[in-house]
């Protein structure tokens, strides 16, 4: 069974599969007759179908503990997804490029570790497991174009599960 040592996430780190989404007080602007600050993102959010509308939804995942074995993973052809912590603490980002067959290549897989007050988007067609909350259950807002179809959402179960280790030196 192949292990895999989550990182924490950074948008460097996670460039080639997406944006990391967060409030960067650096770019920040007041709004709202000064009561906010806005901070844009570098999000830029994909969609390769007319079929498809825009939905926006709130996803609770029951909060699972490391080690954790990876049994799925899916992708969206059609859309890139968001993730944003709403209450989740920590949250798993697991990623994989396309092997030769197109199905996700988990040599080369890599993890991460979210704090809330962070998202994610994911690239469109991207290999990635399903997102889950670490320690304890967490609600995440969610965005993508979706059709109804099938094609939507593809999934595939690996022969063998991925492991993903323990925290040891992630802190939350």
């Amino acid at each position: 069974m192949q292990e895999l040592k989550p990182k924490r996430l950074t948008p460097s780190a996670f460039s080639s599969f997406g944006q990391v989404l967060y409030f960067d007080p650096g770019r920040s602007r007041l709004v709202n007759d000064g009561r906010a600050l806005r901070s844009d993102t570098d999000a830029r959010f994909d969609s390769a179908s007319d079929e498809g509308e825009p939905v926006l939804a709130v996803y609770r995942a029951r909060g699972e503990l490391l080690p954790l074995r990876l049994r799925t993973f899916e992708r969206h052809p059609l859309s890139s997804q968001v993730f944003v912590s709403l209450s989740a603490e920590r949250f798993l980002i697991v990623v994989a490029p396309d092997n030769e067959a197109f199905l996700p290549d988990l040599s080369r897989a890599e993890a991460f570790i979210g704090h809330r007050g962070e998202g994610i988007n994911y690239a469109r067609n991207l290999w990635h497991a399903p997102i889950t909350s670490i320690d304890s259950d967490g609600d995440f807002l969610m965005f993508m174009w979706e059709s109804g179809a099938a094609k939507d959402c593809i999934l595939h179960h690996p022969d063998e599960p991925l492991l993903i280790r323990g925290l040891d030196l992630l802190s939350a």
